[in-house]
């Protein structure tokens, strides 16, 4: 007679043990990435957290599961990247996976002028712990990491059935040598090196410029043989905010509070001979160089193998001053300008496929809050955001509007 009780108690069991060595299994294989993510959502270090690193010479080869951390934290924009492919791939046709890396690296880990915050600058007022000279590489490391990852899952689950495209977009200026003067010429290019190719040229060649691998050394991480394969060639199309430009000049490397912003022995400045580089903008850092968005994308084209380009952001900033800001002749005169030379290096051949301006509306601007005003659109922040088109909303109007978008120059202010 068959046994009922007991058949059910033999397969509640079976169940029992299913559970158990899933729960096993996952913890295993999940064990490791969590706990060496020793000071992620609050949960502190461990005791083998503590004592690999106290004791490193007890482990055969020194290592300990901060390696872990990458995972712990790629893998999940990675599985997050998906999820958004999954959802939204069906309207979705050019996916960004990561705007300004530089930004996050630099002003996150080596200035600690943005979150979290971080920096070692014995003179920075900003930061309470950090370490400037090896975090902002780190943070930058498994930037391009989850990126690559996000792609390489794009590649692989939805981009033959979506028809979509997929890039990455970088924040650069451009860089004019001080002097005449070799050395200046040289300090031009290793201030590029260390803003735009620290990203540009893995995602080209799966390596770091070699003046980072110069002047870096051992601080800056390595990428595996694996993961320099799916760095490199890891977009479809580059995505370029421009804004400013600056004067770059060779000066003595220091070995005194070593940082980011040491390390390439370059003095960036916005005057010679006390003359700006340009007009200056609202933004303490913004000066306005029209020619080098021109520079930078032929320098995008000849560096790095002709990549589709979009210009993601280009915008000018004016000092919050109320209702007057509707007269914003100055962001007239930058978009103008500047999508004349965009114009020049289209005709010589740089592919570029799209241009933002930034940006539509007034924002909230990282650190400077709402005393700068980018939009070209007014947002009355006293009278329930109520919007008001600048002159500049008019002529891009207009000049969308004519039919004609090769002469901005041409268009009435």
């Amino acid at each position: 007679m068959f046994d009922v009780e007991k058949q059910l108690t033999m397969t509640i069991k079976g169940l029992l043990c299913l559970v158990f060595s899933f729960l096993v299994a996952f913890s295993v294989a999940h064990s490791e990435q969590v706990r060496s993510a020793a000071f992620e959502d609050g949960k502190g270090p461990s005791i083998w957290d503590t004592f690999t690193q106290r004791h490193p010479e007890k482990i055969e080869d020194h290592s300990s599961g901060k390696i872990a951390d990458d995972s712990y934290h790629r893998k999940d924009f990675r599985d997050y990247a998906e999820l958004c492919f999954n959802k939204f791939g069906d309207r979705v046709k050019h996916w960004i996976t990561l705007n300004e890396p530089l930004i996050y690296a630099s002003g996150g880990y080596a200035s600690g002028l943005i979150a979290p915050g971080r920096c070692s600058n014995s003179s920075s007022s900003n930061c309470t712990e950090g370490d400037s000279s090896t975090e902002p590489y780190i943070a930058g490391h498994y930037q391009l990491l989850a990126h690559a990852a996000a792609v390489k899952v794009y590649r692989e689950k939805f981009q033959k059935s979506q028809e979509g495209q997929i890039g990455i977009t970088l924040n650069s200026g451009w860089f004019e040598p001080l002097t005449e003067s070799s050395n200046d010429r040289i300090a031009a290019s290793r201030a590029m090196a260390f803003q735009y190719d620290w990203f540009m040229e893995p995602l080209k060649s799966g390596l770091y410029p070699v003046d980072m691998l110069k002047f870096v050394g051992k601080r800056l991480p390595k990428f595996s043989k694996k993961e320099a394969l799916m760095v490199k060639g890891s977009f479809d199309f580059i995505g370029i905010n421009y804004y400013s430009a600056n004067y770059a000049s060779d000066i003595p490397c220091t070995t005194q509070n070593v940082s980011y912003f040491t390390d390439p022995c370059v003095n960036i400045s916005t005057h010679r001979n006390g003359i700006p580089i340009g007009k200056k903008g609202g933004s303490f850092w913004l000066y306005i160089y029209p020619r080098g968005i021109l520079d930078l994308l032929l320098y995008t084209k000849h560096k790095f193998d002709d990549p589709v380009i979009y210009i993601t952001e280009n915008g000018v900033s004016e000092v919050n001053t109320g209702s007057v800001s509707l007269k914003d002749k100055l962001r007239v005169n930058y978009h103008r300008d500047h999508l004349s030379f965009l114009q020049n290096a289209m005709e010589i051949g740089v592919n570029v496929k799209g241009y933002f301006a930034w940006s539509l509306l007034d924002n909230f601007e990282w650190s400077s809050g709402y005393t700068v005003r980018f939009g070209l659109v007014f947002v009355d922040y006293k009278d329930g955001l109520k919007r008001y088109p600048k002159k500049s909303a008019n002529w891009f109007r207009k000049f969308l509007g004519s039919g004609n978008h090769t002469k901005s120059n041409d268009m009435e202010l």
